[in-house]
């Protein structure tokens, strides 16, 4: 497993989109501290950045990289190796990779210039969320075999989290305006890796009072150990359910 693991990182790291991936975080990272004066509006600006760019990044790769990687993996399958290990060792690379390109990219500046609690809260999101759209590409790709279909399903998925899923809410609220649903509402941020790591963020930079009575409400809940602890423990099972389901799909998948 170790030595596939190296090898996926060792060609993705070369890889010239993880490049310039890996710069333009770089660059964008630094000229927002730079431009503004104060590092909280930085870190506002770099956030909806970082929960639009690397999540998109992270998917759309992943989709490509392994169904370009085809010829390698039926290889693979065709040693003495067994079929989960195959798929969680590509998983761990690609994962691995995207991370690091993330940490290098946007982690660095982040450390240089806001080494806090905000800005630790800030990386490790950006780590988990580079994680998780890699589990779910990989779910998107076992679940068809056309690559043109799969593709499809990775930027759709990406448009539902990033941009769908608060449409829903909002026309959800609009629609039961009558009702308290904020409380409910906490329960629904579950449902996308996006808010919840936009929600976690928002906390620490103490801004929940631009919120109004949800924010207050949020507060509540997310700004306490509890609340944290539940928001890891969902991002973390944002990542294990998807690679669970892909892995018991590849296992009994026809190559």
């Amino acid at each position: 497993m170790t030595k596939i693991v190296k090898y996926v990182m060792a060609d993705i790291i070369r890889n010239r989109i993880v490049l310039l991936y890996t710069a333009f975080l770089f660059i964008i990272s630094f000229s927002m501290f730079s431009l503004e004066d104060n590092n909280s509006k930085a870190l506002l600006s770099l956030l909806n950045i970082i929960l639009i760019i690397v999540p998109l990044v992270s998917i759309i790769f992943s989709t490509i990289y392994v169904y370009n990687s085809s010829e390698f993996i039926e290889l693979l399958v065709s040693q003495p190796l067994k079929r989960k290990t195959i798929w969680l060792s590509l998983f761990t690379g690609l994962a691995g990779s995207l991370s690091l390109a993330f940490l290098t990219g946007a982690g660095i500046p982040i450390l240089i210039y806001q080494a806090n609690a905000i800005g630790f809260m800030m990386i490790a999101m950006g780590l988990l969320l580079s994680i998780i759209f890699v589990a779910i590409a990989m779910l998107a790709v076992v679940k068809t075999r056309d690559k043109a279909r799969g593709i499809g399903a990775a930027i759709l998925l990406w448009l539902y989290f990033s941009l769908l899923f608060d449409g829903l809410v909002l026309f959800f609220l609009f629609q039961f305006a009558d009702y308290p649903l904020e409380k409910p509402m906490i329960a629904v941020s579950a449902l996308n890796p996006v808010d919840l790591g936009r929600i976690l963020i928002l906390m620490q930079m103490d801004v929940s009072a631009m919120m109004g009575y949800t924010g207050a409400v949020f507060k509540d809940f997310f700004g306490t150990y509890p609340g944290v602890i539940f928001s890891f423990g969902m991002m973390f099972l944002w990542t294990i359910l998807p690679v669970w389901l892909s892995t018991r799909k590849f296992n009994h998948k026809d190559l």
